[in-house]
């Protein structure tokens, strides 16, 4: 087997077909099994039991390998950041969620100030308005 990394350096790996990822594993990366992440035919290999016969892994194959920056079996992991905004569960609500109802309130609020007091609004206030407006809706429609 060919042992690929994302540096585009190979090693050849000499398996047997009832060897296991977690045996491979173990066998060409000791101490690191928990960092690396092997993928044949564009499928992560997370089962450490499954044979590489089962896998159809066979003489000449490639495998690509890449090692995760996470943390190693030595350090432990460290606890995850605390999210600056609070948030309800099972409600994801981050700036980007919130970023085009906003938008589209302060153009409807433009938009109504602009019928409602049009005395003080010049021919350029308009023209950006709507400018802005056709901007929006395009970038609105584009990304949805």
């Amino acid at each position: 087997i060919r042992l690929k990394f994302l540096n585009d350096t190979e090693e050849v790996a000499m398996a047997r077909p009832e060897d296991t990822v977690g045996v491979l594993k173990s066998k060409y990366f000791p101490g690191q099994e928990s960092q690396m992440k092997l993928i044949y035919r564009g499928q992560l290999l997370q089962d450490q039991a499954r044979t590489l016969r089962s896998l159809r892994i066979t003489d000449n194959s490639v495998i690509h390998c890449h090692r995760s920056r996470g943390a190693t079996t030595a350090t432990p992991a460290l606890p995850d950041p605390v999210p600056a905004v609070p948030t309800a569960p099972g409600l994801p609500l981050g700036g980007g969620t919130l970023m085009v109802p906003t938008v589209m309130v302060v153009l409807a609020l433009g938009w109504y100030f602009r019928i409602n007091y049009r005395q003080l609004f010049t021919a350029p206030a308009t023209v950006s308005l709507i400018g802005v407006t056709v901007l929006v809706t395009f970038l609105a429609f584009g990304v949805y």
